[in-house]
């Protein structure tokens, strides 16, 4: 086992009790992130879901296999990149037929878990690149108020990354229909594609100093 693993599998451990904010009154499990500690690629969505609040496992719903299918598209598995998300627990609220809906997650609740989960992730992994999924995403990662329909596919500077794109959540994609989902989920391919050949670049690239 690497440091980098060893570091993610202690960080995982700790993350399973957290209790740092009211989301661990109504999750079923802690969703911490999964896949290769050492990659230099690593993606980030914005919160679990039903399906990975029930297994414990990042985009694992519909959406999870539709970002699979993308990622196979440019030729990468999951056990090349690390997945997590802003937040590490499910956000929900009660909708019109009583059952328990997704939600965003509030800014405090956000704040708590990335300043004690997410920035010590990306710090353990320090990956080359990262590939946020939807603006929430994009917002925490690269800059607030980040505009997904005119910022996608660009690539900026971040203090967790050498370089930070944004792409269409996959959530979203499965909400366009016809030629507009066809076009969204081309749009996904296409970024995802981006980050792998940045990190192709950025591997070529002189270490980066302070002076």
């Amino acid at each position: 086992m690497t440091e980098k693993e060893s570091r993610i599998a202690a960080l995982r451990e700790e993350a399973l009790g957290c209790q740092g904010c009211g989301l661990c009154e109504t999750r079923t499990n802690v969703v911490f992130g999964e896949g290769n500690p050492n990659s230099p690629l690593v993606i980030v969505g914005e919160g679990p879901g039903e399906t990975e609040d029930k297994t414990g496992r990042p985009f694992v719903g519909r959406a999870g296999q539709l970002l699979d299918e993308c990622l196979y598209a440019c030729g990468i598995t999951r056990k090349h990149i690390f997945i997590t998300n802003v937040v590490r627990c499910r956000p929900t609220l009660v909708g019109e037929t009583g059952r328990l809906q997704n939600r965003p997650p509030t800014a405090d609740e956000a704040s708590a878990c990335v300043s004690s989960w997410l920035e010590p992730i990306l710090g353990t992994i320090e990956p080359l690149v990262i590939l946020c999924l939807g603006a929430p995403s994009a917002n925490t990662i690269i800059h607030k108020g980040f505009k997904i329909t005119s910022e996608r596919g660009k690539f900026f500077e971040s203090c967790y990354a050498r370089y930070a794109i944004a792409g269409l959540h996959p959530a979203y994609i499965l909400r366009q229909e016809g030629a507009a989902y066809d076009h969204a989920r081309e749009l996904l391919i296409a970024d995802i594609e981006a980050a792998r050949k940045k990190v192709v670049e950025a591997k070529k690239e002189p270490p980066r100093t302070l002076f």
